[in-house]
């Protein structure tokens, strides 16, 4: 029994002893408390890590798809004219990160399938995609990016992504722009809601 207390009073008075240091280079003092030395394993403290700053109520429209720019048909002989192949938009995504200084960060996600018509075969398939973020006439963004769609033998489609990142939106337009994307070379005229 005798043993067991000694262990539990040499616990207690290294805990007394650690909170009565934990005093000593109390703040104003210049110094670093125990608590401080013991976090940092010494006795210089660490330097502060940098904080990064996002805004997370920030203006992000929604992504709208260009008239015509929604899917691509490649057609071929016999049968008519029978469809070789098709290109559609799936899924689009959009994350928008205000910034310290005003502006936004905006990255668009976009998803297309391929899918083999009565004409078509395995193979690999070019994506065209088109993506332009801007203010009425002013242009932030008008990337346009090519992705291979391979559809293997037995297969009739395949789904890609596309992520554009990178595009900054100044503060003055940070809350009025658009988000605008399409299959094909330059987007057309006017929008699809």
């Amino acid at each position: 029994m005798r043993e067991g207390w000694g262990r539990k009073a040499g616990w207690t008075f290294a805990v007394a002893g650690l909170v009565a240091l934990a005093g000593c280079g109390a703040p104003g003092g210049g110094g670093l408390g125990m608590g401080d030395m013991l976090l940092t394993a010494g006795t210089t403290q660490a330097p502060a890590q940098a904080r990064t700053v996002q805004l997370d109520d920030v203006y992000c429209p929604a992504v709208e798809v260009v008239d015509g720019g929604s899917a691509i048909q490649v057609r071929g002989g016999g049968e008519a004219g029978s469809v070789r192949s098709q290109i559609s938009l799936g899924d689009l995504a959009r994350e928008c990160i205000g910034q310290p200084d005003g502006s936004t960060l905006v990255k668009v996600g976009i998803e297309a399938r391929a899918l083999i018509g009565v004409g078509g075969s395995a193979g690999r398939y070019d994506i065209p995609v088109h993506i332009v973020v801007k203010d009425g006439s002013t242009v932030f963004a008008n990337r346009s990016r090519r992705v291979a769609a391979a559809i293997p033998a037995g297969q009739t489609q395949t789904t890609v992504s596309v992520v554009e990142e990178g595009i900054v939106v100044p503060a003055s337009s940070a809350n009025d722009f658009e988000i605008e994307v399409g299959l094909g070379g330059a987007p057309a005229r006017g929008r699809r809601g």
